[in-house]
């Protein structure tokens, strides 16, 4: 049963916002490559992540995995806090 299961997507950005309870905001950077120039452009979105603990403060590097919905916008949990800020 557990190989049936796909594997969950897992992406590495900044916190942006702590400001909720147990919900962090987690902005991701990512490089795309434009179809016709060929150029690498920035992109960047901005995800809703539970964090049980509140342990995450804004500036820091987390980890956030897929998770099923936990709320209208949360679709991710952090499940690794990568560096901490001062």
């Amino acid at each position: 049963m557990a190989s049936d299961r796909r594997n969950k997507k897992k992406l590495v950005g900044i916190v942006t916002s702590d400001k909720m309870d147990k919900t962090v905001v987690v902005k991701v950077d990512t490089l795309v490559q434009h179809p016709v120039y060929k150029k690498y452009i920035k992109r960047s979105m901005k995800y809703k992540a539970h964090d049980e603990e509140n342990q995450c403060a804004a500036g820091d590097k987390v980890l956030i995995t897929e998770a099923r919905p936990l709320s209208r916008d949360k679709r991710w949990r952090v499940s690794q806090v990568l560096e901490k800020t001062l």
